[in-house]
């Protein structure tokens, strides 16, 4: 099977911070192992020496990305690859992709993959704009543009049964008939942070390796990290996963530079980078007790958590999104009280975090991304 896998790059400065970036970095490896002929088009290569690439140019912000497909660069690259199937990881970007699919002469299948959604749900089932894509009111532009991916793709795969859910219950909304087209595929685990649990763990520290955005509801952290350390039994080390930002970045979200500094401003809370480097990410996870979730309304999945888990790390979470559909349900809380008993439990009894560990750890078993690669190639056959 050749893959043209097209994959937008959001952090280029800090490859290890984008998610997707990553995810292609796992899976295309795998799927070569399976016997896939993977081309990635991107502003960065992914993956080994087995996969094609192209290079792309690197969008200016998350809109343009959306916004500014390049048909006659599809096109020819459509021609040059002849692939049998067409991944549009930016899925607002698949009308363009199908339109240059039907200029380069080709059928192709399209398979579309929900890396992010551009809404969130309420308790009450009511649909609201992410407001992370809703500068100068270009949120329900997205969320129409995102809609129109769903119905040009022969194939829509997300992250879980909750994001099928979610995905499942907009497109109805929008009057887009997803059919039997849905497929649930979950991102690869990545093997260079999978410890065996028994190996022991840090000291009373309890590690947040989220982004520092204000819509993953950091300020809920900074108000929770507050009392976590009051007691002074739990350390805090958080992760600063971008490092210096571009400035169109930041000029149309600087909240992960305040959320940084206020954190950095508590006692008991370390703020510490990986420099882009795993072998140091990894360390630092290492010497930590157990995980935080973030309080992102509409998390449809977190590569941080499983990042976590498969250190062998348990982790706290409140009951949100996926986050409660895969973490362990002791683990879940709704009330900081809760939080703060989890994580000195965690921090002060061995037994129960050893316990805890392993039900972490074995959680990512089906993440290995032979499996993941397995999944995927059956999704769009």
């Amino acid at each position: 099977m050749r893959v043209l896998y097209l994959l937008n790059i959001s952090n280029p400065d800090r490859l290890s911070a984008d998610s997707g970036w990553i995810f292609a970095d796992l899976l295309t490896p795998a799927l070569a192992d399976a016997g896939a002929e993977v081309t990635v088009a991107a502003p960065a290569a992914a993956g080994d020496t087995r996969c094609g690439f192209h290079q792309t140019k690197v969008p200016g912000t998350k809109y343009r990305a959306r916004f500014s497909a390049d048909i006659d660069e599809l096109v020819a690259l459509i021609r040059a690859e002849r692939p049998e199937v067409v991944v549009a990881n930016q899925v607002e970007e698949a009308p363009a992709i199908r339109t240059a699919l039907l200029e380069a002469g080709s059928d192709a299948l399209l398979a579309g993959y929900c890396h992010y959604l551009p809404f969130v749900f309420t308790d009450g089932g009511q649909l609201l704009l992410d407001p992370s894509l809703n500068d100068a009111g270009l949120g329900r532009p997205v969320l129409l543009t995102f809609a129109a991916g769903l119905a040009a793709c022969d194939r829509v795969m997300v992250h879980s049964s909750t994001a099928a859910s979610w995905v499942s219950a907009a497109a109805a909304r929008m009057t887009v008939d997803l059919g039997d087209r849905l497929r649930v595929v979950p991102a690869p685990r990545d093997e260079r942070l999978v410890r065996d649990p028994a190996v022991g763990a840090g000291g009373a520290i309890g590690v947040y390796n989220h982004r520092l955005y204000a819509h993953y509801g950091t300020e809920q952290f900074v108000d929770l990290a507050r009392d976590l350390v009051a007691s002074g039994i739990v350390r805090l080390r958080v992760m600063d996963l971008f490092g210096h930002r571009r400035a169109e970045r930041k000029g149309l979200d600087d909240s992960p530079e305040k959320m940084r500094d206020q954190l950095a401003a508590l006692p008991h809370v370390q703020v510490v980078s990986d420099r882009g480097d795993r072998v140091r990410y990894k360390k630092l996870l290492a010497g930590a007790r157990f995980g935080i979730a973030p309080f992102r309304l509409g998390c449809p999945w977190s590569m941080s958590v499983i990042d976590c888990q498969g250190m062998g790390l348990p982790v706290i979470s409140p009951k949100l999104g996926w986050l409660a559909e895969h973490i362990d349900p002791e683990l879940c809380f709704t009330t900081t009280s809760e939080a703060v008993a989890l994580a000195e439990r965690l921090a002060t009894d061995d037994e129960s975090h050893a316990v805890q560990a392993k039900r972490a750890h074995s959680s990512t078993a089906d993440f290995a991304p032979s499996l993941v690669a397995a999944h995927y190639l059956e999704a769009v056959s």
